[in-house]
């Protein structure tokens, strides 16, 4: 886990974040988390294989299809995804600065993947909880 003044950095220079398992079904974690993401000012990407218009934003199928480079990739999938999600993030032309599961998700593989890239890989952290904490 990164330390405060560390992961403080690190979320201050981010900008643009994928949701990864984004949908806008109210009272679901990943809805409230969007929701503040797109308060707080950044620039949400929501993924999802089968969902259009999350957050009244356009939904991409996968990362890759996001047209432009992503800051942090914010990870609402159960854990046997994220090594895939980790690869996927991987390939990208861009690396993010930040893979990060969400409260309850680890992956000691997203480790693994993403050990030799620039991207940082945050586990079982609420990227809100925490941005509200660090830079409230």
């Amino acid at each position: 886990m990164l330390l405060d003044n560390e992961m403080k950095n690190l979320l201050a220079r981010v900008r643009t974040i994928a949701v990864l398992g984004a949908k806008d079904k109210p009272g679901q974690p990943v809805d409230m988390v969007g929701r503040y993401l797109i308060a707080a000012g950044f620039t949400v990407f929501p993924v999802h294989p089968k969902r259009n218009g999350v957050w009244g934003l356009p939904t991409f199928r996968t990362l890759a299809d996001i047209p432009e480079p992503i800051d942090l990739v914010d990870v609402f999938r159960a854990p046997e995804h994220c090594a895939d999600h980790a690869r996927e993030c991987a390939a990208l032309a861009h690396a993010p600065l930040a893979f990060w599961m969400q409260s309850g998700i680890t992956c000691p593989q997203a480790f693994e993947i993403l050990k030799d890239t620039p991207t940082v890989v945050v586990q079982d952290a609420c990227l809100m909880v925490e941005h509200r904490r660090l830079l409230g």
